[in-house]
């Protein structure tokens, strides 16, 4: 395939920025007091799309946008499709084993395995960075200065699999495979089927369909009783999410124009409204519910989605005011790095017995707390990233 060259587009860049700036500030408001409750995640069973049940399916529909240009940019550069299938096979093997070690670290019982919670977090995160950091190319002697750094991250990731007792004495397993592990499992499947699909808009409308469909399906009991289906790592409706994210992408790819931007805007509001009308649909038999899954989640959120990024794309690309946005910005070029400092960051107050005061616990200077925490975690990701120091994959 004769890829067309890729054109860097800001608002991919600020859409993933501003998606992992609010993941890491509604990963850290649970525990406020007295903040209004649209902000925080939903129960199971609770019919409400909160602030924080937009965040994680906003990442995977930028994660899904990225997919056509990052795949068609490895194959400008060469790569072939045996190479690009072979980087999605290894990029998916390390999400899914930094969920699965970050959802188990939740479930320690440090009695049992002899660690704290934080010194094991310490130990994971120093794995991760040791395993997928960017080394640089090198002739010198640091050429096996680095395998060495590599082969130590995996020994210690090794050493706390094999220490690791859950709470009950339960074993190291997937369990639910974690966030990175759910990323990881609809990034395959969706650069799966545009690899297959390529940029053919209709090919991929249809993936998406099916996609949809067995959300549909999956809710109304469908595949309840089929034994297999109980072995499928996440539900499909995450898959759309990412589905739709690529779509959107070859949307913008086909009919956005910068000096003429009007149809873009026309058909990313036309899916938007299309989208709020499956969901008032859809409404009338499941609750809105991310925990569940249901496909009134879905097409709420893209209903959401699908404008809000014409809006960005707007904004950042038409309007030339991508520096709005400068402050958050490493947070769409790091984004693996900044999700993974606050299980560090947090490891480190514990140790040394940080508490905040009452006042900084509840309400608006509660809310600031956490919206400065998340800007300091950016802020060190690209300190991190100015010395060569980041995540990968």
């Amino acid at each position: 395939m004769q890829a067309r060259k890729t054109v860097r587009i800001e608002a991919l860049d600020i859409f993933r920025a501003l998606t992992m700036y609010f993941m890491l500030f509604v990963n850290d408001i649970p525990g406020l007091k007295n903040i209004p409750h649209w902000l925080l995640h939903a129960a199971r069973d609770e019919d409400m799309l909160g602030f924080s049940d937009t965040i994680f399916p906003a990442f995977l529909f930028a994660m899904g946008m990225a997919i056509p240009y990052a795949i068609q940019n490895r194959i400008r550069k060469g790569d072939t499709t045996w190479g690009v299938c072979k980087h999605v096979f290894w990029r998916t093997v390390a999400l899914l084993v930094m969920g699965v070690y970050t959802v188990n670290r939740d479930t320690l019982d440090p009695a049992a395995t002899g660690m704290s919670n934080p010194v094991f977090s310490l130990w994971m995160v120093l794995g991760f960075f040791l395993i997928w950091s960017v080394y640089p190319s090198v002739t010198d002697w640091r050429k096996y200065l680095f395998p060495a750094m590599k082969a130590s991250g995996i020994v210690i990731l090794i050493y706390l699999f094999y220490i690791y007792k859950g709470a009950g004495g339960a074993a190291f397993s997937p369990q639910w495979w974690g966030i990175l592990g759910l990323i990881g499992w609809t990034y395959v499947v969706c650069a799966a089927i545009y690899l297959i699909t390529r940029d053919n808009i209709l090919y991929n409308s249809v993936a998406l369909l099916v996609l949809v469909a067995c959300s549909l399906l999956s809710a109304a009991g469908v595949f309840r009783d089929i034994p297999f289906m109980r072995y499928i790592p996440s539900e499909a409706t995450l898959h759309a999410f990412g589905m739709a994210g690529v779509w959107a992408a070859l949307l913008m790819q086909k009919y956005a124009d910068k000096l003429n931007p009007k149809r873009f805007f026309s058909i990313m509001g036309t899916v938007g409204v299309v989208m709020l009308i499956a969901a008032v649909i859809s409404h009338q038999y499941w609750i809105i519910s991310k925990l569940q899954g249901t496909p009134t989640w879905l097409f709420y959120c893209c209903a959401i989605f699908f404008p809000l990024f014409a809006f960005v794309y707007w904004l950042t690309d038409v309007k030339q005011k991508s520096h709005w946005f400068r402050i958050i910005k490493p947070a769409g070029m790091v984004t693996l790095t900044c999700y993974i400092i606050p299980y560090a960051w947090y490891s480190v107050e514990s140790l040394l017995h940080v508490h905040y005061p009452a006042w900084m616990q509840s309400g608006l200077p509660g809310l600031i707390k956490s919206a400065v925490f998340s800007l300091l975690v950016v802020g060190l990701a690209w300190v991190l990233m100015k010395l060569k120091i980041r995540l990968k994959v």
